[in-house]
């Protein structure tokens, strides 16, 4: 089975693509959905976050905003939280696609926010960034409830850089044409991906984020 990330900054239009594939038939791991199950009431890492951040406990829950206020620009917060989350997140993926290879899927896709930041794009054979005119970007964001200029502009100053993240993709997917434009792309990425990769993509890959730090 190959594997396919899905990656991109806040508003490229990530989750546009992840329901393409999906009316494709193709698995799709949502890793936001995935922290949002542990997050919720029931889910494991209630408890341990909660432990470190107390205040965004809500009706036995982790109130997400809350908690994006507390760590948000705080690195040594924000890393205690990924401590917590990264794991359980890698053990759901890792379950997801023990499942289907056991279903003889030909293909699955991980949906990762922070692929190529974090060591997610060494499960891939091959890597697709979506990606927009920053204009477009900020008329996507910018509708989403509490979100302002100011808050975009830090937003965009914490994530890899458009540049970076469009030089280690293997597919370049555009999102602010047409659907079509961007289900041509998408089928591309896809078709090609299924196609075997060798070891030399992941050294040249690896070389290339040494360069770009």
């Amino acid at each position: 089975m190959k594997i396919l990330g899905l990656t991109g900054s806040i508003g490229m239009g990530k989750s546009t693509l992840a329901r393409m594939a999906g009316r494709m038939r193709i698995p799709v791991f949502d890793a936001d959905a995935a922290v949002h199950h542990l997050l919720a009431k029931g889910g494991r890492a209630v408890g341990p976050v909660a432990a470190l951040f107390p205040d965004a406990l809500t009706d036995g829950a982790i109130d997400r905003k809350i908690l994006g206020r507390l760590v948000f620009g705080q690195s040594d917060r924000l890393q205690a939280l990924e401590a917590v989350l990264h794991p359980m997140v890698h053990q759901d993926r890792d379950r997801f696609l023990a499942r289907q290879r056991r279903s003889g899927k030909e293909l699955a896709i991980l949906d990762v926010p922070l692929l190529l930041e974090k060591d997610g794009w060494k499960k891939c054979d091959r890597v697709m960034v979506v990606t927009a005119p920053a204009f477009v970007q900020a008329a996507r964001v910018l509708r989403r409830p509490g979100m302002d200029q100011a808050r975009l502009a830090n937003i965009r100053k914490a994530q890899m850089p458009e540049q970076t993240k469009r030089r280690l993709a293997d597919f370049v997917i555009h999102t602010g044409l047409n659907k079509g434009s961007t289900l041509r792309m998408a089928l591309r990425a896809v078709t090609l991906t299924k196609i075997s990769v060798g070891k030399a993509r992941c050294v040249k890959l690896s070389w290339i984020r040494k360069q770009l730090v």
